[in-house]
């Protein structure tokens, strides 16, 4: 019979650990992947990957599609804007804002097989819609081999 020591600890140490490991990991990716540190909100986006293109939705209401700027440089997509506070000038005694005001700024890298040259954005109620064309795959070519 084998005997084994019993940490009590163990299992809460254990666990302990996995916690950190995913934190750890989440905030790596998260400041990989947007540069939050210089916004003040981040538009929720949607990304979609068809056949033949990339569509990228994001949720900006209150925002003038105008104000809006959109980058792509060396595979990395950009948007940038911002939301201005309306000013309505009312004498209210109390107030709670909750919809976020300021700045963005999301970025997105994309992969090697966009066509850079079409990318189109359109905005509409509030949501704003980049489509990026991929580019045509290269279709392997059959070489004939001639008789010598």
């Amino acid at each position: 019979m084998t005997l084994v020591r019993y940490e009590p600890w163990d299992v809460l140490n254990q666990l302990h650990r996995q916690i950190n490991r995913v934190f750890d990991t989440q905030s790596a990716a998260n400041a990989a992947a947007d540069s939050s540190a210089t916004a003040d909100w981040l538009p929720s986006a949607d990304v979609a990957e068809y056949a033949d293109r990339f569509v990228l939705q994001f949720d900006v209401p209150g925002v003038e599609v105008s104000s809006i700027n959109i980058t792509l440089d060396q595979g990395v997509l950009t948007i940038a804007g911002e939301r201005v506070r309306e000013s309505n000038g009312s004498d209210a005694e109390r107030s709670r804002i909750e919809r976020p005001q300021g700045r963005f700024h999301r970025r997105f890298t994309l992969p090697d097989t966009v066509d850079a040259s079409s990318v189109k954005a359109t905005g509409r109620n509030g949501i704003l819609e980049v489509t990026i064309p991929k580019q045509p795959k290269a279709q392997p070519r059959r070489i004939e081999v001639a008789a010598a």
